[in-house]
């Protein structure tokens, strides 16, 4: 995301990454900006002005990243910015978001971990040393959920469901 706005305080979207469950990164694309860009957030963003001149407009890369993920589940971290910034919409029982699982959490002492954090406890892997890559992200939250997909898995499969009497 990058900054907008008199302040560069409002975020639109400047890049998308999707990895699939290997790791291989399948889609990634940098968003021609729809307003004037006032921060590029270069450091914790990655994304510089020459990113962005050759970028696809926003919908087409909406469109785009809604069919790929259409019937999918959904892994990641904080996902619920990314579906805000995107404007699109998931099936909650096919979101897998690494910030909100509750054995990491745990594991963790930490009720927010960042995907740094998460990274560096449970892979003894350093992530986010030095520029931002969105592909680099999707990856380490790919492989955090990888680390205990079948736990991950089975305890949704635990939830009772509610019975209609």
């Amino acid at each position: 995301m990058v900054g907008v706005g008199p302040t560069g305080e409002d975020s639109i979207l400047a890049r998308v990454s999707v990895v699939n469950l290997f790791g291989k990164c399948v889609y990634d694309k940098y968003v021609k900006p729809s307003e004037n860009v006032t921060d590029y957030r270069t450091a914790v963003s990655g994304i510089r002005p020459e990113n962005l001149k050759a970028g696809e407009d926003f919908k087409a890369v909406q469109k785009e990243v809604a069919d790929i993920l259409r019937g999918r589940i959904l892994v990641g971290h904080a996902l619920h910015n990314d579906l805000k910034i995107l404007l699109l919409d998931h099936p909650k029982k096919k979101i897998r978001d690494t910030q909100r699982y509750k054995p990491f959490k745990k594991q963790v002492q930490s009720l927010r971990p960042s995907l740094k954090l998460l990274c560096e406890k449970l892979l003894n892997v350093k992530v986010q040393t030095s520029e931002h890559s969105s592909v680099q992200d999707a990856q380490a939250a790919m492989r955090l959920y990888t680390l205990v997909k079948k736990q991950w898995e089975a305890s949704l499969k635990e939830i009772p469901k509610a019975k209609k009497i």
